[in-house]
Protein backbone atom coordinates (compact mmCIF):
# COMPACT_ATOMS: atom_id res chain seq x y z
CA UNK A 1 0.00 0.00 0.00
CA UNK A 2 2.92 2.64 0.74
CA UNK A 3 4.63 1.56 -2.20
CA UNK A 4 1.44 1.90 -4.60
CA UNK A 5 0.63 5.71 -2.68
CA UNK A 6 4.11 7.24 -3.64
CA UNK A 7 3.60 5.87 -7.16
CA UNK A 8 0.20 7.46 -7.86
CA UNK A 9 0.32 11.95 -8.39
CA UNK A 10 -0.73 13.58 -5.67
CA UNK A 11 -4.54 15.17 -6.31
CA UNK A 12 -5.70 17.90 -3.82
CA UNK A 13 -8.93 18.57 -3.15
CA UNK A 14 -11.21 20.11 -1.02
CA UNK A 15 -14.77 19.12 0.31
CA UNK A 16 -16.86 21.77 1.85
CA UNK A 17 -19.61 21.36 4.34
CA UNK A 18 -22.25 23.93 3.93
CA UNK A 19 -24.72 22.31 6.78
CA UNK A 20 -21.84 22.50 9.18
CA UNK A 21 -20.91 26.65 7.80
CA UNK A 22 -22.00 29.15 9.72
CA UNK A 23 -21.47 32.14 7.68
CA UNK A 24 -18.57 33.59 9.86
CA UNK A 25 -16.03 34.48 7.21
CA UNK A 26 -13.67 32.84 8.80
CA UNK A 27 -11.64 31.51 6.05
CA UNK A 28 -12.21 34.63 3.85
CA UNK A 29 -9.87 36.73 6.51
CA UNK A 30 -7.78 33.69 7.08
CA UNK A 31 -6.76 33.63 3.54
CA UNK A 32 -6.16 37.25 3.10
CA UNK A 33 -4.22 37.16 6.25
CA UNK A 34 -1.60 34.21 4.89
CA UNK A 35 -1.77 35.42 1.18
CA UNK A 36 -1.03 39.23 1.54
CA UNK A 37 -4.06 39.65 0.16
CA UNK A 38 -4.63 43.45 -0.27
CA UNK A 39 -7.80 45.67 0.90
CA UNK A 40 -9.33 49.16 0.42
CA UNK A 41 -11.11 51.72 2.77
CA UNK A 42 -13.94 51.38 0.82
CA UNK A 43 -14.95 47.64 -0.02
CA UNK A 44 -18.38 47.89 -1.42
CA UNK A 45 -16.67 48.29 -5.19
CA UNK A 46 -17.27 44.20 -5.25
CA UNK A 47 -16.40 45.18 -8.98
CA UNK A 48 -12.76 46.02 -7.57
CA UNK A 49 -12.06 44.02 -4.69
CA UNK A 50 -10.01 41.01 -4.35
CA UNK A 51 -10.39 37.94 -2.19
CA UNK A 52 -9.67 34.45 -2.84
CA UNK A 53 -11.99 33.15 -0.53
CA UNK A 54 -15.69 34.67 -1.13
CA UNK A 55 -18.42 33.44 0.90
CA UNK A 56 -22.01 33.64 -0.88
CA UNK A 57 -25.29 33.52 0.79
CA UNK A 58 -28.39 31.44 -0.39
CA UNK A 59 -31.71 30.88 0.49
CA UNK A 60 -34.26 28.42 -0.70
CA UNK A 61 -36.73 30.76 -1.73
CA UNK A 62 -39.60 29.71 0.61
CA UNK A 63 -41.94 32.30 2.89
CA UNK A 64 -41.43 31.89 6.89
CA UNK A 65 -41.43 29.45 8.36
CA UNK A 66 -40.21 27.76 5.53
CA UNK A 67 -37.11 29.45 5.14
CA UNK A 68 -33.45 28.80 5.28
CA UNK A 69 -30.46 29.48 4.38
CA UNK A 70 -27.00 28.49 3.62
CA UNK A 71 -23.33 29.67 3.42
CA UNK A 72 -20.98 28.55 -0.03
CA UNK A 73 -17.45 29.37 0.61
CA UNK A 74 -15.96 29.31 -3.16
CA UNK A 75 -12.39 29.48 -3.71
CA UNK A 76 -10.97 28.58 -6.93
CA UNK A 77 -12.08 25.19 -7.77
CA UNK A 78 -8.77 24.07 -9.08
CA UNK A 79 -10.62 21.86 -12.11
CA UNK A 80 -8.98 19.35 -14.26
CA UNK A 81 -11.37 20.19 -17.23
CA UNK A 82 -12.76 17.68 -19.71
CA UNK A 83 -9.58 16.37 -20.00
CA UNK A 84 -6.74 16.20 -17.21
CA UNK A 85 -4.78 19.22 -17.23
CA UNK A 86 -6.83 21.53 -19.21
CA UNK A 87 -9.20 23.79 -17.05
CA UNK A 88 -11.19 26.28 -18.96
CA UNK A 89 -8.70 29.36 -17.36
CA UNK A 90 -5.30 27.19 -18.61
CA UNK A 91 -6.73 26.80 -22.39
CA UNK A 92 -6.90 30.30 -22.60
CA UNK A 93 -3.93 31.76 -21.47
CA UNK A 94 -1.76 33.00 -24.00
CA UNK A 95 1.13 33.39 -21.74
CA UNK A 96 1.04 30.66 -20.39
CA UNK A 97 0.69 32.40 -16.66
CA UNK A 98 -1.60 29.99 -15.34
CA UNK A 99 -0.47 26.31 -15.47
CA UNK A 100 -1.85 22.31 -14.15
CA UNK A 101 0.41 20.89 -11.97
CA UNK A 102 -0.36 17.16 -12.57
CA UNK A 103 2.01 16.14 -9.50
CA UNK A 104 -0.56 17.96 -7.64
CA UNK A 105 -3.51 18.55 -9.10
CA UNK A 106 -3.37 22.63 -8.02
CA UNK A 107 -3.65 25.06 -11.09
CA UNK A 108 -0.92 27.42 -10.63
CA UNK A 109 -1.01 31.70 -11.21
CA UNK A 110 2.46 32.57 -12.16
CA UNK A 111 2.56 36.73 -12.03
CA UNK A 112 5.28 37.21 -13.96
CA UNK A 113 4.38 35.91 -16.75
CA UNK A 114 0.87 37.59 -16.89
CA UNK A 115 0.26 40.58 -18.34
CA UNK A 116 -3.29 41.30 -17.62
CA UNK A 117 -5.53 40.24 -20.65
CA UNK A 118 -8.10 38.60 -18.73
CA UNK A 119 -9.03 35.67 -20.75
CA UNK A 120 -9.23 33.31 -17.77
CA UNK A 121 -11.27 35.42 -16.06
CA UNK A 122 -13.57 34.86 -19.16
CA UNK A 123 -12.99 31.39 -18.84
CA UNK A 124 -13.41 30.54 -15.37
CA UNK A 125 -17.53 29.90 -14.75
CA UNK A 126 -16.92 30.19 -10.82
CA UNK A 127 -15.44 33.73 -11.14
CA UNK A 128 -12.51 33.15 -8.86
CA UNK A 129 -10.36 34.78 -10.54
CA UNK A 130 -9.45 38.99 -9.65
CA UNK A 131 -7.37 41.65 -11.44
CA UNK A 132 -5.74 43.95 -9.32
CA UNK A 133 -6.60 47.12 -10.34
CA UNK A 134 -3.89 48.66 -8.79
CA UNK A 135 -0.71 48.38 -6.66
CA UNK A 136 -1.32 47.11 -2.96
CA UNK A 137 -1.20 49.92 -0.11
CA UNK A 138 -0.69 48.67 2.80
CA UNK A 139 -1.31 50.38 6.27
CA UNK A 140 1.79 52.43 8.02
CA UNK A 141 3.70 49.43 10.04
CA UNK A 142 1.55 46.12 8.50
CA UNK A 143 4.19 45.61 6.00
CA UNK A 144 6.37 44.41 9.11
CA UNK A 145 3.32 41.72 9.13
CA UNK A 146 2.95 39.91 5.55
CA UNK A 147 3.95 36.79 4.91
CA UNK A 148 7.56 36.85 3.41
CA UNK A 149 6.12 33.24 1.92
CA UNK A 150 3.85 35.18 -0.35
CA UNK A 151 4.85 36.99 -2.69
CA UNK A 152 2.57 40.33 -3.05
CA UNK A 153 0.92 41.05 -6.49
CA UNK A 154 1.38 44.25 -9.08
CA UNK A 155 -1.39 46.11 -10.65
CA UNK A 156 -2.21 44.88 -14.20
CA UNK A 157 -2.39 41.26 -13.51
CA UNK A 158 -4.79 38.37 -12.43
CA UNK A 159 -4.51 36.35 -8.60
CA UNK A 160 -6.17 33.03 -7.37
CA UNK A 161 -6.64 31.00 -4.60
CA UNK A 162 -3.33 28.45 -4.60
CA UNK A 163 -4.51 25.86 -2.03
CA UNK A 164 -2.18 27.88 -0.17
CA UNK A 165 0.87 26.12 -1.82
CA UNK A 166 3.44 27.41 -0.50
CA UNK A 167 2.82 25.64 2.66
CA UNK A 168 3.37 22.45 0.68
CA UNK A 169 6.64 23.32 -0.67
CA UNK A 170 7.41 24.09 3.61
CA UNK A 171 5.95 20.52 4.58
CA UNK A 172 8.21 19.05 1.73
CA UNK A 173 11.17 20.65 2.71
CA UNK A 174 10.29 19.50 6.69
CA UNK A 175 9.89 15.89 5.54
CA UNK A 176 13.07 15.77 3.63
CA UNK A 177 14.83 17.06 6.30
CA UNK A 178 13.49 14.55 8.59
CA UNK A 179 14.38 11.60 6.22
CA UNK A 180 10.92 11.16 4.94
CA UNK A 181 9.14 10.69 1.47
CA UNK A 182 5.75 11.69 2.62
CA UNK A 183 4.34 14.33 4.38
CA UNK A 184 0.79 13.71 6.74
CA UNK A 185 -2.82 14.99 6.38
CA UNK A 186 -1.97 17.23 8.88
CA UNK A 187 1.30 18.77 7.37
CA UNK A 188 -0.41 20.60 4.42
CA UNK A 189 -3.30 22.45 5.15
CA UNK A 190 -4.69 25.56 3.77
CA UNK A 191 -5.13 28.58 5.79
CA UNK A 192 -9.10 28.20 5.43
CA UNK A 193 -9.40 25.17 6.12
CA UNK A 194 -7.21 25.43 9.14
CA UNK A 195 -9.09 28.35 10.40
CA UNK A 196 -12.40 27.22 10.41
CA UNK A 197 -13.80 27.35 13.65
CA UNK A 198 -16.60 24.41 12.59
CA UNK A 199 -13.84 22.31 11.03
CA UNK A 200 -16.45 22.88 7.83
CA UNK A 201 -13.77 22.91 5.06
CA UNK A 202 -11.81 19.26 5.15
CA UNK A 203 -8.20 19.23 2.80
CA UNK A 204 -6.57 16.49 1.62
CA UNK A 205 -4.96 14.05 -1.46
CA UNK A 206 -7.75 13.01 -3.59
CA UNK A 207 -6.13 9.77 -4.48
CA UNK A 208 -5.07 8.98 -1.35
CA UNK A 209 -7.45 6.86 0.55
CA UNK A 210 -6.45 7.42 4.18
CA UNK A 211 -7.64 10.97 3.63
CA UNK A 212 -10.56 12.28 4.69
CA UNK A 213 -11.82 13.85 1.51
CA UNK A 214 -11.15 10.71 0.08
CA UNK A 215 -13.54 8.52 1.92
CA UNK A 216 -16.15 11.27 1.52
CA UNK A 217 -16.28 11.77 -2.16
CA UNK A 218 -15.76 8.13 -2.69
CA UNK A 219 -18.90 6.95 -0.43
CA UNK A 220 -22.04 5.68 -1.54
CA UNK A 221 -23.69 8.47 -3.88
CA UNK A 222 -26.97 6.82 -5.46
CA UNK A 223 -29.84 9.00 -5.85
CA UNK A 224 -32.52 6.08 -4.98
CA UNK A 225 -30.76 4.87 -1.81
CA UNK A 226 -30.92 8.29 0.15
CA UNK A 227 -30.35 6.19 3.65
CA UNK A 228 -26.45 5.49 2.15
CA UNK A 229 -26.39 8.87 0.44
CA UNK A 230 -23.12 11.28 1.17
CA UNK A 231 -24.53 13.92 -0.36
CA UNK A 232 -21.17 14.99 -2.21
CA UNK A 233 -21.60 17.18 -5.13
CA UNK A 234 -19.90 19.86 -7.25
CA UNK A 235 -20.68 22.99 -8.64
CA UNK A 236 -21.81 23.54 -12.06
CA UNK A 237 -21.45 19.79 -12.78
CA UNK A 238 -23.08 20.21 -16.28
CA UNK A 239 -20.07 22.12 -17.58
CA UNK A 240 -18.38 19.15 -17.25
CA UNK A 241 -14.52 21.15 -15.38
CA UNK A 242 -14.06 18.55 -13.15
CA UNK A 243 -13.23 20.80 -10.39
CA UNK A 244 -11.39 19.15 -6.97
CA UNK A 245 -13.82 21.49 -4.59
CA UNK A 246 -16.56 19.72 -3.56
CA UNK A 247 -19.88 20.04 -1.58
CA UNK A 248 -21.95 18.07 0.92
CA UNK A 249 -25.15 19.03 2.37
CA UNK A 250 -28.27 16.61 2.98
CA UNK A 251 -30.61 19.90 2.11
CA UNK A 252 -32.07 19.03 -1.48
CA UNK A 253 -32.75 22.44 -2.53
CA UNK A 254 -29.28 23.06 -1.78
CA UNK A 255 -28.13 20.68 -4.22
CA UNK A 256 -30.69 21.63 -6.29
CA UNK A 257 -29.60 25.63 -6.60
CA UNK A 258 -25.73 24.32 -7.33
CA UNK A 259 -27.02 22.97 -10.90
CA UNK A 260 -24.81 20.22 -10.37
CA UNK A 261 -26.88 17.05 -11.56
CA UNK A 262 -25.74 15.47 -14.65
CA UNK A 263 -28.22 14.66 -17.88
CA UNK A 264 -30.59 12.53 -16.62
CA UNK A 265 -30.43 13.03 -13.50
CA UNK A 266 -32.93 16.25 -12.94
CA UNK A 267 -36.19 14.41 -12.45
CA UNK A 268 -34.45 12.45 -9.71
CA UNK A 269 -33.46 15.29 -8.11
CA UNK A 270 -36.27 16.86 -8.29
CA UNK A 271 -38.53 13.82 -7.14
CA UNK A 272 -36.06 13.98 -4.20
CA UNK A 273 -35.74 17.99 -3.21
CA UNK A 274 -40.25 17.67 -3.56
CA UNK A 275 -40.43 15.10 -1.39
CA UNK A 276 -37.94 16.77 1.70
CA UNK A 277 -39.40 19.91 1.06
CA UNK A 278 -43.29 18.72 0.85
CA UNK A 279 -43.85 20.61 -2.40
CA UNK A 280 -44.40 19.48 -6.32
CA UNK A 281 -41.51 21.06 -8.67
Amino acid sequence: MENSLLKTPKKFGMVIDLDRCTGCCTCMVACMSENNIPFKEDESNKLKSITWMRVYKLSNGQPFPNTEMSYIPRPCMHCEGKEEGYPPCVSVCPATATDYDSATGIVSQIYPRCFGCRYCMAGCPYHARYFNWADPVWPEGMTQFLNPDVSPRMRGVVEKCTFCFHRYQAAKERAYHEGRREIGEEEYQPACAQACPSGAIIFGDLNNPRHRVFQLVNSTSKLEDTSKKSFVFRLLEKAGTNPKVYYRSARPWIRMSMDNHLSGEDKAFKLLAGKKLGITI
